[in-house]
C-alpha cells in the first residue's frame, strides 16, 4: 500500500495523547502513539487488547514513513471500513505520518449502523489528535564530503552558508563531514562542495 506526496517535511505527534467519543450508550477510547515501524505498532496494539480484554472491538490505523508511504485500517470485525478507514482518514485530514490510531469500543447495546459508527471512528480519532502536539519532521538526506585539511576554510564556508548538521567529523591530513541537511536542499549543498578543490562526496544511507 503506497501513497505519493512530494515533500521535505511532514507532521507527527510528539507523545501519545487519547481522547474519547460516546453516542447511544457506546464509549469509543482512542489512542494516537508517534511509531516508526510495524514492530511498533504490533506491541501497542497487542498491550491495548490486554488492557481493555472486555471491549468489544480494537480498531486501528496507522502511516509510516515521510510520504505515508506504508499504512494500514482494521475494521477488527466492526463492518468493513466503518473503523479502520475514518481512522485513517483523520490521520490524511491532518496530513499526518509516523502515527498510530487505535480506538478502543465498548458497544452500548444500540446499533449504530455503519454512518454512525463511521462517525463515531472519526469522532474519536479527531479527539486524540487534537489533545496531541503536532510536530513537524524533516525528511533529510546525509552525505560524507571529505577533502584535505588545507580546504577547511572553504568547506566550513559552505557549511555556513547552507546550514546543514554536522552529524560526524574527523580531523586529519584528510578531513571528513558528515552532514545532514533537509531533502529540498541536498542537490545544492552537493553542487557545491563538489566545487571545493579535492572533495570528494558519497551519499551517506
Amino acid at each position: 500500500m503506497s501513497e505519493i506526496q512530494a515533500s521535505d517535511s511532514y507532521h507527527s505527534i510528539a507523545g501519545p495523547s487519547s481522547g474519547i467519543y460516546k453516542e447511544l450508550g457506546s464509549k469509543f477510547l482512542s489512542f494516537a502513539y508517534p511509531v516508526s515501524n510495524e514492530e511498533q505498532v504490533k506491541g501497542i496494539v497487542a498491550d491495548l487488547k490486554k488492557e481493555f480484554f472486555d471491549a468489544r472491538h480494537h480498531c486501528y490505523a496507522y502511516r509510516l514513513g515521510p510520504s505515508g508511504e506504508q499504512w494500514r485500517a482494521n475494521d477488527d470485525g466492526e463492518p468493513s471500513s466503518s473503523a479502520g478507514r475514518p481512522i485513517l482518514g483523520q490521520l490524511l485530514s491532518y496530513g499526518l505520518s509516523d502515527v498510530l490510531i487505535v480506538v478502543v469500543r465498548y458497544f452500548g447495546g444500540t446499533k449504530l449502523g455503519i454512518p454512525g459508527l463511521i462517525r463515531a471512528y472519526k469522532g474519536a480519532a479527531s479527539d486524540a489528535i487534537s489533545n496531541a502536539r503536532i510536530v513537524e519532521k524533516i525528511n533529510s538526506r546525509t552525505l560524507i564530503v571529505s577533502f584535505d585539511y588545507i580546504n577547511m576554510e572553504p568547506v566550513m564556508k559552505v557549511i555556513k552558508n547552507l546550514n546543514p548538521e554536522i552529524v560526524d567529523q574527523t580531523f586529519d591530513i584528510r578531513c571528513s563531514f558528515r552532514l545532514s541537511i533537509r531533502e529540498t536542499m541536498y542537490e545544492e549543498l552537493c553542487t557545491v562542495l563538489s566545487n571545493v578543490e579535492g572533495a570528494e562526496i558519497t551519499e551517506n544511507i
